[in-house]
């Protein structure tokens, strides 16, 4: 198998980590290798092909993370890829990497996120399979700053029974984000007189990896919605913005039973988030 990890700096959690951790200059000058597998060649600009096949072997489909976001918080997350692929003479392995960077050259990406472990294959005739690769991501380590949040980059590659071997370095993107939540989400007074006024507070929060805490989120644009007792469907009732530490408060007016909600929507680093309490109106 092609793909094993062969690090410059430490391996945590089968994903990289540079040795000197939140140490910027260090980090700049001590990037990762890329793991064996993966060649090292230039790209043409920003998400160029980087492919090398060698014969008639095709991937022909990737499932990373249910193509969902790597949602990330102080802690870990366990994520699968599931590369399928063919070849004539049938599939013997395959692996996959995400990475964020420009290209896999020595320096041109500053984080890797990949396991240790070989990957388990289904095989599903005698000339495909579908080989599921199971990572592990840690805040602090594997994503060791939180400027690594945003769109990373899945490298995939595949081995068949008479050698014959695939690998694409930008087969898709992937969005790797901050987890956000909500602390001390209320809609008060409850229960309520009908025609009074309901105040819902709360504080938007985001993970920092660097610090491993989540701090309140400035700026952020959340809205209030609404979901009647008997129905199932929210409605958005007013916009507004977190003030710098994240904190929210608005009023409403009561009028019938049911649930309030903060929605947060998300962006490119950060997850979505929501809060939920029910009020009787009386």
């Amino acid at each position: 198998m092609r793909i094993r990890a062969s690090l410059a700096a430490a391996t945590v959690s089968g994903a990289v980590a540079l040795t000197a951790l939140l140490a910027p200059a260090a980090q700049a000058a001590d990037s990762p290798k890329i793991p064996q597998g993966f060649t090292s060649k230039p790209s043409v600009g920003r998400n160029a092909p980087a492919d090398e096949t060698n014969g008639d072997i095709t991937i022909t489909k990737v499932t990373d993370n249910a193509n969902q976001d790597v949602v990330v918080g102080v802690g870990k997350k366990t994520f699968n890829i599931y590369v399928t692929a063919t070849d004539p003479s049938g599939i013997s392995t395959a692996d996959a990497i995400l990475w964020h960077g420009d290209s896999l050259d020595q320096g041109g990406f500053d984080g890797a996120l990949y396991t240790d472990n070989a990957a388990t294959c289904d095989h599903w005739s005698a000339t495909s399979a579908t080989c599921k690769i199971t990572i592990t991501a840690t805040a602090g380590t594997d994503l060791y700053d939180s400027a690594l949040n945003g769109r990373w980059n899945v490298a995939v590659y595949a081995e068949a029974n008479n050698g014959d071997y695939v690998e694409k370095d930008f087969y898709k993107n992937r969005w790797v984000k901050r987890a956000a939540s909500f602390s001390g989400f209320n809609a008060a007074p409850e229960p309520v007189t009908k025609g009074r006024t309901i105040t819902v507070s709360g504080t938007l929060n985001r993970a920092s990896w660097s610090y491993l805490k989540y701090y309140g989120y400035g700026s952020q644009s959340v809205q209030l919605q609404f979901k009647p007792a008997n129905s199932s469907t929210y409605s958005t009732v007013k916009t507004i913005k977190s003030s710098s530490t994240g904190y929210l408060k608005t009023t409403v007016t009561a009028s019938v039973d049911g649930t309030w909600r903060f929605h947060y929507a998300g962006n490119s680093t950060s997850s979505v988030a929501d809060a939920y309490d029910y009020v009787d109106v009386r």
